[in-house]
């Protein structure tokens, strides 16, 4: 059981990684401005994120689905006795 709470934790940081990279690809496809501020700049990424949502929405709600598996992976093993 412990094996696949890990699992599901690895494969939900894979899936943001990915998502947060797609994201940052958005940005420097709209202008390098926003690709430097997204990679620089304190909440320009959500300022992004907000005013492209039609472009973001995917990637942004994969990646929290990411987080889900991630705490899924949490829950089982706690659940399981994985942190012994």
């Amino acid at each position: 059981m412990e094996i696949l709470g890990h699992l599901l934790a690895i494969f939900g940081i894979v899936v943001i990684v990915v998502c947060s990279f797609w994201m940052l690809l958005l940005a420097f496809q709209e202008s390098i401005l926003w690709g430097l501020g997204y990679m620089f700049v304190p909440f320009v990424s959500m300022i992004f994120i907000i005013s492209f949502w039609s472009e973001t929405k995917r990637p942004f709600l994969i990646g929290l689905c990411g987080f889900l598996f991630i705490f899924g992976g949490v829950v089982i093993n706690e659940v399981g006795g994985g942190s012994s």
